[in-house]
């Protein structure tokens, strides 16, 4: 049930983001630079052939992980390690957005629901804590993998 709810609701957001991030399979979209170092691209004066290999690294690295996590939990292959790269890339990214962009972090506990970083994302640590403790489930990739192995050990 959690990767029905991943695909049905943050499937299409993941790869939506990860494809303004690439202009080709090893090219960087300036808006890449602009979203994962907001301040460093602004302080080079948007210039990316300012930024060094490492940041060129890290945009690339953001945006296959973007592209490649997402299928994994869907399909249900290496799910739990998947889940748990998830978990990474949006502490990353909701840090990015408060401490680098500005955006609100907004609070628990209180009458708003609608804070983007705080309230939505707990939500999508939750989806992503479920999958780590409980699996992808009976139709997925790897109780396929799983109950290939014996076969494959005798």
């Amino acid at each position: 049930a959690a990767r029905l709810v991943f695909a049905g609701v943050l499937l299409a957001y993941f790869w939506a983001s990860a494809g303004t991030k690439l202009d080709g399979i090893f090219t960087p979209s300036t808006g890449a630079y602009a979203q994962i170092f907001p301040k460093l691209f602004e302080a080079v004066g948007y210039d990316a052939s300012q930024l060094g290999l490492w940041h060129r690294l890290v945009v690339l690295a953001g945006a296959w992980a973007e592209y490649a996590l997402p299928v994994l939990i869907v399909l249900g292959l290496f799910t739990r390690l998947a889940a748990l790269g998830m978990v990474g890339f949006v502490l990353v990214q909701s840090l990015t957005d408060i401490l680098g962009h500005g955006a609100g972090a907004g609070a628990w506990f209180d009458r708003a629901s609608d804070a983007l970083i705080l309230d939505q994302r707990a939500f999508w640590m939750l989806l992503f804590l479920v999958l780590i403790v409980k699996g992808a489930g009976p139709l997925s990739a790897d109780r396929i993998l799983a109950g290939a192995a014996p076969r494959l050990a005798a």
